[in-house]
């Protein structure tokens, strides 16, 4: 087993941790959200492009999910037509790292 594991202590407050990262973890597509939102911010539009395999119903319910946690915010531009854009927040920034790491490995595995 694990010795980072098992050193360390289960307590509630890492319980906790562990919540809150599956939380941001969880759903099929917020990685990819994440992701396409690390370099820059983007329009819904642009997102919706870029991950064309998500309804637009899944991917709204998404940017609203993770605006909730924390981890991208949304802000809107008072212009005509109306102008949203999405980016990461510093939390999600922290996310990132994580991601590319986790990219790397699945790049392993597509190696013949």
């Amino acid at each position: 087993m694990n010795k980072q594991l098992t050193s360390q202590k289960n307590t509630d407050a890492t319980q906790l941790a562990l919540k809150k990262t599956l939380d941001i973890i969880c759903g099929k597509w917020r990685l990819y959200i994440i992701y396409q939102l690390g370099t820059e911010a983007r329009r819904y539009g642009e997102l919706r492009r870029m991950i064309p395999e998500v309804s637009e119903k899944v991917l709204i319910q998404e940017l609203k999910a993770l605006v909730n946690l924390g981890v991208i915010e949304k802000k809107s531009y008072n212009e005509v037509p109306p102008r949203v854009e999405y980016s990461l927040t510093v939390k999600g920034n922290k996310v990132l790292p994580t991601l590319l790491k986790l990219t790397s490995i699945g790049e392993t595995f597509l190696e013949p």
